[in-house]
C-alpha cells in the first residue's frame, strides 16, 4: 500500500484471532508488534500454556476458511502438504442429531481437519514474515497506557517473563486479542470507562478428549474424517470423532456438570452412552496416545462494546476477548476472522478505526453465529440465559429440520452451509425450504418425541469403502 494510517500498532495476543489482526494492519501501520506471554517459536505445532483448550478437537468453519484463503493463498495446499486430511463437509464429516445421521450430500465446502496449534503455526509463519511484523514473545501484558486525558490508549505496559522490569511500548493503535482471559473490561473500568452490557448463556459444559494410535482395527471412517454425534436436549451428550494427521482424536462433550471422566475405563463407558454406538466400537480396543485431557466451559459470553457511549480512540477489540463462544459450535476461530475482515474494512478507509464505528460492525458480523449457538443451548430447559419468541420458535422449528436432514440431501446441505456461516439462520425460513422440511420428499409428517426415536445399528458410513470392511470384519461386542 501507500500512504500509512500510522507508524506503530500493537496486538495483544498472538492466537487466531492476533495474527489475522496484524496481517490486517500491516497494510496500514509501518510496525505491527504482536505479544504474547508464551514462547510461541518454541511452541510450533505443539500445545503452549496459554490455551490448554488446545488439546480438544477443533474445526475451522468454510466461511473461516475462505477468509484464511483470500488473506493467506496456498492454506489449504499447505495443510495438505503436512498431512493433514481435507474433504468436503457434506459426505466426509457425518453429523448426527439424535442418533439420526445426515443425508450424504456434497456441499464444495473443504473440512480441513487440522488442530488449533498447526493451524496457529500457519498464521504466525504467514504472518511474520510482512514487512515491519515483529513478535514480542514470553511477555505478560501488565496494562493499558493512556494519555493524560484517557480519552485515548498511547500504549501497553508489558513486562518480560525473565526480567523484572516493566516498560511502555507506544503505539498508534492497541488491538485486543487476548481471548477468553481478556481484561478490557477491567482495564477500560480503572480509566474511567464504563463495563461493556454482558449477555450470558450458562450451560456448564466439560469437554473431554483422548487421542488414539491410528490405524484402528474398526474404522467407520476409512478415508472420511469426522462422525458427529451431535448432543441434544433428548441426548444431551456429544461428541467429535475425528481423523487427523498424525492420530484419532475423541471429544466427549456434557452439559450442566455431566463430564466424560479423564480415566480409560470411564470415558469409554461415557463413549458407550454415546447414540451412534460407532464411536465406542472405534476406541474400545485402540491404543491411546496420550493422557486424556479436560477442560470446562461455564458460559458463553458476549461483550456488547458497541452500546458504550465513551470508549478510549486507539483501541479496538477482537475475537474472543469480544464474544466467547460455546467450542461445540466450532465458531471461534471462524468469527475471528470475520471480525479480521471488518477491521481491514475499516483500515481500508485510510484513517484510524473509529471505534464506535468498528464495534457496530463487529457487533453485525456476530449476531448470526451468537443467535444460532445460543438457541441451541436454551434449547436445554437447565441452561441459564435469555430466552426471547424467536429463541422459542428456532428450539420448535430446529429438530424438525435436523430430522428431515437424515432423509434429505437438500436439507442437509442447507442446514451444513448455515452451520458454516456461509448462508444467514434466515435461509432455513425460506418457503421454499419450510415447504421441504413441513411436507417434502424427507418429512415425516407428525415429528416424533426424539427422546423415544430408535437409534441405528452399528454401520459403517455410507462414503467409505474401508468402513464397509471394517464393518463386515469387526467381531462381536
Amino acid at each position: 500500500m501507500g500512504t500509512k494510517i500510522g507508524d506503530h500498532a500493537v496486538v495483544l495476543g498472538g492466537s487466531v484471532a492476533g495474527m489475522l489482526a496484524a496481517r490486517m494492519l500491516s497494510d496500514s501501520y509501518t510496525r505491527v508488534t504482536v505479544i504474547d506471554r508464551d514462547d510461541l517459536t518454541a511452541a510450533g505445532t505443539g500445545l503452549r500454556p496459554a490455551i490448554p483448550w488446545a488439546v480438544h478437537i477443533h474445526a475451522l468453519l468454510e466461511r473461516g476458511r475462505q477468509i484464511i484463503e483470500d488473506l493467506f493463498p496456498g492454506f489449504v495446499e499447505d495443510m495438505l502438504a503436512v498431512g493433514v486430511p481435507v474433504g468436503d463437509y457434506g459426505s466426509t464429516c457425518h453429523y448426527c442429531f439424535n442418533g439420526q445421521m445426515f443425508a450424504e450430500t456434497e456441499t464444495g465446502m473443504a473440512c480441513v481437519a487440522a488442530n488449533r496449534p498447526v493451524i496457529e503455526h500457519f498464521l504466525r509463519g504467514r504472518t511474520l514474515v510482512r514487512p515491519g511484523v515483529s513478535l514480542r514473545e514470553s511477555t505478560d501484558i501488565v496494562g493499558l497506557e493512556a494519555s493524560e486525558d484517557r480519552s485515548r490508549i498511547i500504549g501497553v505496559r508489558v513486562q518480560g517473563r525473565n526480567s523484572g522490569a516493566e516498560e511502555v511500548i507506544t503505539a498508534d493503535l492497541v488491538v485486543d486479542a487476548t481471548g477468553r482471559g481478556s481484561r478490557s473490561p477491567r482495564w477500560l473500568e480503572e480509566l474511567g470507562y464504563e463495563r461493556a452490557p454482558e449477555e450470558k448463556v450458562q450451560m456448564d459444559l466439560t469437554y473431554t478428549t483422548m487421542d488414539f494410535v491410528g490405524p484402528l482395527e474398526y474404522d467407520p471412517l476409512g478415508d472420511d474424517i469426522a462422525l458427529v454425534p451431535t448432543a441434544t436436549p433428548a441426548f444431551p451428550r456429544g461428541a467429535i470423532f475425528a481423523r487427523l494427521a498424525d492420530r484419532y482424536a475423541l471429544t466427549l462433550t456434557g452439559i450442566n456438570g455431566d463430564r466424560a471422566p479423564t480415566e480409560r475405563e470411564g470415558f469409554l463407558a461415557y463413549a458407550k452412552s454415546l447414540p451412534r454406538p460407532e464411536v465406542y466400537e472405534a476406541v474400545r480396543d485402540a491404543e491411546q496416545r496420550s493422557p486424556a485431557g479436560s477442560f470446562r466451559f461455564p458460559a458463553s459470553i458476549r461483550r456488547h462494546y458497541e452500546r458504550l457511549r465513551r470508549f478510549p480512540a486507539g483501541y479496538l477489540i477482537i475475537g474472543d476477548a469480544a464474544c466467547i463462544f460455546n467450542p461445540v459450535y466450532a465458531q471461534g476461530m471462524t468469527v475471528a476472522a470475520l471480525g479480521a475482515t471488518v477491521l481491514g474494512k475499516h483500515l481500508a478507509k485510510g484513517v484510524e478505526p473509529v471505534p464506535a464505528a468498528y464495534f457496530r460492525d463487529l457487533a453485525s458480523v456476530t449476531n448470526a453465529p451468537w443467535t444460532m449457538s445460543a438457541a441451541a443451548d436454551l434449547g436445554y430447559p437447565e441452561v441459564r440465559g435469555k430466552r426471547t419468541i424467536a429463541t422459542k420458535m428456532a428450539n420448535l422449528y430446529m429438530p424438525r429440520v435436523q430430522a428431515v436432514a437424515a432423509n434429505d440431501p437438500v436439507v442437509a446441505r442447507a442446514f451444513i452451509r448455515t452451520i458454516s456461516l456461509i448462508d444467514s439462520p434466515q435461509s432455513l425460513m425460506k418457503p421454499s425450504m419450510i415447504g421441504r422440511v413441513l411436507f417434502g420428499p424427507g418429512a415425516r409428517g407428525k415429528l416424533e418425541n426424539p427422546a423415544n426415536a430408535t437409534v441405528s445399528p452399528v454401520v459403517s458410513l455410507p462414503s467409505s469403502e474401508k468402513a464397509a470392511r471394517n464393518d463386515a470384519e469387526r467381531p462381536a461386542a
